[in-house]
């Protein structure tokens, strides 16, 4: 069974770092794609960055957030910097077991998700 566990978020002031973690089991998803989406109070998932032989980003977070793997320990991360009350959310990370390569912003393209961690800015 393969599984995702996500783990890192909390509570952090505005302007402060967090870096979200998520271990892949079952499987590798050692090149394949994986992704990092958010989901805020009332509001349906949204796609955050992904990584595949490169890294991507939606504009809001570009130059604020980095999405990274670890490929020996099947393990991808996002570090979040400058961060601030919108960014509030739950963070979701997924993986594809097929490579793909037309859209990773879209939720249909992804087959595993973990159960999402708490990330909460405020002071």
């Amino acid at each position: 069974q393969v599984q995702l566990l996500e783990s890192g978020g909390g509570l952090v002031e505005p302007g402060g770092s967090l870096r979200l973690s998520c271990v892949a089991s079952g499987r590798t998803f050692n090149d394949y794609p994986i992704a990092w989406f958010l989901q805020a109070p009332g509001k349906g998932r949204e796609y955050v960055a992904a990584t595949f032989r490169g890294t991507f980003y939606t504009d809001s977070v570009k130059d604020r957030f980095t999405i990274s793997r670890d490929d020996d320990r099947n393990t991808m991360f996002l570090q979040m910097h400058s961060l601030n009350p919108e960014d509030t959310a739950v963070y979701y990370c997924a993986a594809s077991a097929n490579r793909f390569n037309r859209d990773y912003s879209l939720r249909r393209n992804y087959e595993y998700w973990g159960q999402g961690t708490q990330v909460t800015v405020s002071s």
